[in-house]
């Protein structure tokens, strides 16, 4: 009876979440994707996506009209084999994915700073790009972030820039040129929903391997959105009480603690054209490298 207890309540969890925070249907898939699909080969059949939405309270037809616009954004692309339709990463978005991955999986901590001063014809355009990777505007044409890669489409001129005195300013200014209290908020309200899931797994006690997925894909789907928008600024320019660096180790571990139940349900469950998609890969051992080392830092 405990172990049955258990499972129920862990599942009730999984629906408590889904309520609070239903996702969309293309932004679900994009999530089976990233975690499941992209680091096996990047192709599945679409009977898979159909079933693990499913799981989360959406619909087929809800799912078939999201990978039909998948499909004219250039994210997917479709192949038959007998009747049976499978879709796999075009290569432009196996790179969005990967860099997506790395900010999750990852998690280099940005050490330096840069000035950036785009050099194109469409500002506005370049300037939001800039923003999107976590540049703040300092000017019409100039903008300041931590030192990382910049979006390929964005051609400028870049001065790389170290604090040469006055790093107890930092936090100073990093409030005055970003709003970080909304990404506080996030890591917390994540933190305050997937703690319950990691304490009750932690008691030892099994759930099912369909449950464990679902919590697997909900806590990478909520954690990829806050990890994507925070624009991840050195540590010393963040505030004591960050919630940012708790929500990662949380992340860490619970989706190590998932992983081997929900892996092998891929194994058991997702296919291609040519078999079953395998339970580990070279990419997800690397995963689960870098989040080992995440969970323990």
């Amino acid at each position: 009876m405990a172990v049955e207890a258990a499972k129920e309540d862990i599942c009730e969890l999984v629906k408590r979440i889904v309520v609070e925070r239903p996702p969309t249907a293309a932004s679900f898939i994009v999530t089976i994707y990233g975690d499941i699909v992209e680091p096996r080969g990047g192709v599945v059949w679409i009977g898979n996506l159909i079933e693990t939405c499913a799981g989360v309270g959406i619909s087929e037809t809800l799912v078939r009209t999201a990978v039909s616009r998948l499909v004219s954004a250039g994210q997917l692309l479709g192949e038959r084999e007998g009747r049976r339709s499978y879709y796999r990463l075009s290569p432009a978005a196996r790179a969005e994915f990967s860099a997506a991955a790395a900010v999750l999986f990852r998690h280099e901590q940005a050490e330096g700073w840069q000035f950036v001063r785009p050099a194109g014809v469409n500002l506005e355009e370049e300037m939001q790009a800039l923003e999107r990777v976590g540049m703040a505007r300092l000017g019409p044409r100039l903008a300041v972030g931590p030192r990382r890669s910049l979006p390929g489409v964005v051609p400028a001129l870049v001065f790389r820039a170290d604090v040469a005195q006055g790093e107890v300013e930092l936090t100073a200014f990093a409030a005055d040129h970003w709003d970080l209290a909304p990404h506080a908020e996030a890591y917390r309200a994540f933190l305050s929903r997937f703690t319950p899931v990691a304490e009750t797994f932690a008691a030892g006690l099994p759930i099912d391997a369909e449950t464990a997925l679902s919590a697997r894909l909900l806590l990478v789907h909520q954690f990829r959105a806050i990890a994507l928008r925070d624009p991840r600024l050195p540590a010393a320019a963040l505030p004591a009480d960050w919630p940012g660096d708790a929500a990662r180790r949380l992340f860490a571990e619970l989706y190590l603690a998932l992983s081997p139940t929900a892996d092998r349900h891929v194994a058991n469950q997702f296919v291609t054209a040519s078999g079953p998609l395998a339970e580990e890969s070279d990419d997800t051992r690397r995963r689960a490298e870098m989040l080992g080392f995440r969970a323990s830092a």
